[in-house]
């Protein structure tokens, strides 16, 4: 499954393959669900987690609290949009997933 293919699954209600606690986050909040998304994300204790908790905060619009999640993501904030970071957490973890 590519990142596009999970987003566009995700937005659509489509049933989804077991993922990972930040890869269950990026879907619940393609699917619109911002708190069950952002419950996913707290769930792990990784840098993986950290960094899409980083990008629900930055969604939400808490700046100094994804900072602090950038940090401990070992990420600085991106410079592009919500949705190309999206991606490219996606991207990364899928391609980590193998």
């Amino acid at each position: 499954m590519t990142a596009e293919e999970l987003l566009r699954a995700a937005r659509e209600g489509e049933a989804l393959p077991p993922l990972s606690g930040p890869l269950r986050a990026l879907a619940e909040d393609a699917r619109g669900d911002w708190e069950a998304a952002h419950a996913a994300a707290q769930e792990g204790e990784d840098a993986a987690s950290a960094w899409v908790h980083a990008y629900l905060h930055r969604k939400e619009g808490d700046l100094p609290n994804a900072g602090y999640w950038y940090g401990r993501a070992g990420r600085v904030k991106p410079a592009g949009t919500l949705e190309e970071e999206w991606l490219a957490i996606a991207r990364t973890l899928l391609a980590q997933a193998g």
